[in-house]
């Protein structure tokens, strides 16, 4: 009767620890990509971005984090269609976000479809962007001199849709992630291009800026224990 509890004891243990797995709770990396700027010019243009990650992991698939990013945001109307405006904003900002992954509720380990999509994510937050614009001030033919300041700090609400693809260890731990994310940055302040007019210069929308990029992730520190097992 012992022999028989004890083997019962040792399903339940081998069970519950076959649903288990470890994490580590941190996670920095680096990241770059391209950029489109939608602000008051007639047109934005194509330019780059580099970004920094330090993410603090509540679970293996919900994250709180902090993004630094570098980058140029390029912009000009048309030669035949617009006011001649054009802007080239050397930029840096900092954005607070969170993250929330598929994984965490999908129960992933038996579908291939299901664990291949399990880094799908959602996410928001906020932060500052220092703008350091560099625009053309005075209307080619007509001398007028248009509104607005060449250097400036605005709120930015930042929209992220993405996946994350993990690789572990030699001791099957996740270690490495490698992701793909299309960020759209919301500035509340308008300021992007460094431009303020007045009607008819359309100035009628606030500026925003998307930016996909491609980043690789090295995850350490303390480690948590998931109720899924992590493959």
């Amino acid at each position: 009767m012992k022999k028989r509890y004890l083997a019962l004891l040792l399903i339940f243990v081998t069970a519950t620890a076959f649903g288990q797995s470890n994490f580590y709770r941190l996670s920095a990396g680096l990241g770059g990509g391209a950029n489109y700027s939608f602000t008051d010019v007639g047109k934005g243009q194509y330019s780059y971005s580099f970004a920094g990650y330090l993410d603090y992991h509540f679970t293996p698939f919900i994250t709180a984090g902090l993004e630094v990013q570098n980058g140029k945001l390029k912009g000009a109307d048309l030669p035949d269609v617009g006011h001649l405006k054009a802007f080239s904003n050397s930029y840096t900002a900092m954005y607070a976000n969170v993250k929330f992954r598929a994984g965490e509720i999908t129960d992933f380990y038996y579908s291939d479809f299901l664990n291949y999509t399990k880094g799908f994510y959602i996410g928001t937050g906020l932060g500052v962007i220092a703008n350091n614009v560099d625009a053309v001030r005075v209307q080619p033919g007509t001398g007028y001199v248009f509104p607005g300041v060449s250097k400036s700090t605005d709120f930015v609400m930042p929209l992220n849709v993405g996946i994350d693809f993990y690789f572990p260890d030699g001791w099957g731990d996740i270690r490495y992630i490698f992701n793909i994310n299309y960020q759209a940055a919301y500035d509340f302040g308008d300021n992007f291009d460094g431009y303020n007019s007045p009607p008819p210069f359309k100035n009628v929308s606030k500026d925003i800026y998307f930016f996909l990029s491609a980043g690789f992730k090295y995850t350490f520190g303390p480690k948590g224990l998931s109720s899924k097992t992590i493959r």
